[in-house]
């Protein structure tokens, strides 16, 4: 299983096959759209990080080429912002648009969570908790729990690792976009408030434990 990058800065392509590598996930990379369908055809790829600004091609015309043949993940991987470019992505078959600038560790559990997905493995959730990553939201039981963007953010990747303990740093580096910004305990006030949701929600609900000196993690 390996993930293709299709991508044509190479500092960019470096770093996204660091960040899948750190997660025990195979990357490849190729810098057009000619070398990724001879790729993709030759050894099929587990899913695709498709850049739309391609030097022999669009990335649309790419992601046009692939569904001709093949149902496999797609993410656009894109320094365009456009509300339009981004509805045409979706609705030429792409599974996620992610702009540029981006956290390569918040781009990898997206890959993952699509991998999960595409393999046919249920998102891990305790005591009820499930998370819909495509809408972005997480329900308990069948009813969606009124969560904040970081509030989702931090539970949901929680949720993808079960018993992984995440310091305040790394969570702040995979949750939040502009990580220098935030205070250093913005971090424990969102789990403060998850924390009462969830006992709210199911009164005897405390899936996410704290490890003094480490950081915070989720127990099924």
């Amino acid at each position: 299983m390996y993930v293709l990058i299709v991508e044509d800065e190479p500092a960019i392509a470096d770093t996204l096959i660091y960040a899948l590598e750190t997660e025990g996930i195979a990357g490849h990379w190729v810098a057009t759209g000619g070398e990724a369908l001879e790729r993709i055809r030759s050894a099929r790829p587990a899913l695709v990080l498709l850049d739309i600004g391609l030097p022999d091609m669009s990335g649309f015309d790419l992601c046009r080429e692939i569904r001709r043949d093949l149902e496999l993940p797609i993410i656009f991987l894109t320094s365009r912002h456009s509300e339009i470019d981004q509805v045409l992505g979706l609705e030429l078959g792409a599974d996620d648009y992610v702009t540029k600038p981006f956290s390569p560790r918040v781009l990898t559990a997206r890959v993952r969570a699509r991998l999960r997905r595409q393999n046919g493995v249920a998102e891990p959730a305790p005591r009820g908790l499930s998370d819909d990553t495509e809408a972005q939201r997480i329900s308990l039981d069948g009813r969606v729990l009124e969560l904040s963007r970081y509030e989702y953010r931090l539970l949901s990747l929680l949720l993808s690792h079960p018993s992984r303990i995440y310091s305040r740093d790394q969570l702040m580096e995979l949750v939040w976009e502009d990580p220098g910004s935030s205070f250093d305990r913005t971090v424990d006030t969102h789990i403060k408030t998850l924390r009462q949701k969830l006992r709210q929600a199911q009164a005897d609900l405390d899936p996410i434990k704290t490890h003094r000196g480490l950081g915070y993690s989720y127990e099924p």
